[in-house]
């Protein structure tokens, strides 16, 4: 079985609904990597991100799309690799109310009141979970 057969099971689909973080690795464009902690939801079998429309990261996703996610719990890895697609404008409604619910937060309110809110969407190419990662 290879790691992209791997789809995460029970124990990891509670953590993704229950974990508030998780590291979030672009690829600036010298190829050196970008690592920040962020929050998130995980629906419909993708992870959502919302992030200023000026970060470092909006910016490397534009350059290039593949990104790495990793829960901050060394003990137990739960990883997880894909191709980011960028969100500007209306975030659907699913997604900012699963925010709202876990962080009792908007995520598609601006931080500046002439900022852009971007939603990350990242559908999973290949997960590399406990005992299965190499």
């Amino acid at each position: 079985m290879s790691d992209s057969d791997v789809s995460p099971g029970a124990a990891v689909r509670e953590r993704l609904g229950r974990e508030k973080n998780v590291w979030l690795c672009t690829v600036r464009p010298d190829g050196s990597p970008h690592v920040t902690p962020v929050w998130f939801v995980h629906l419909r079998d993708r992870w959502w991100v919302g992030v200023d429309g000026t970060s470092v990261k909006v910016r490397n996703i534009e350059s290039f799309s593949r990104v790495s996610l990793a829960l901050e719990d060394g003990m137990s890895p739960v990883v997880a690799e894909g191709d980011a697609v960028l969100h500007h404008g209306q975030f659907p409604e699913e997604i900012t109310e699963a925010f709202a619910a876990k962080y009792g937060w908007d995520v598609s309110a601006p931080r500046t009141p002439d900022g852009e809110r971007v939603l990350l969407e990242v559908p999973v190419r290949r997960w590399l979970l406990a005992g299965v990662a190499q």
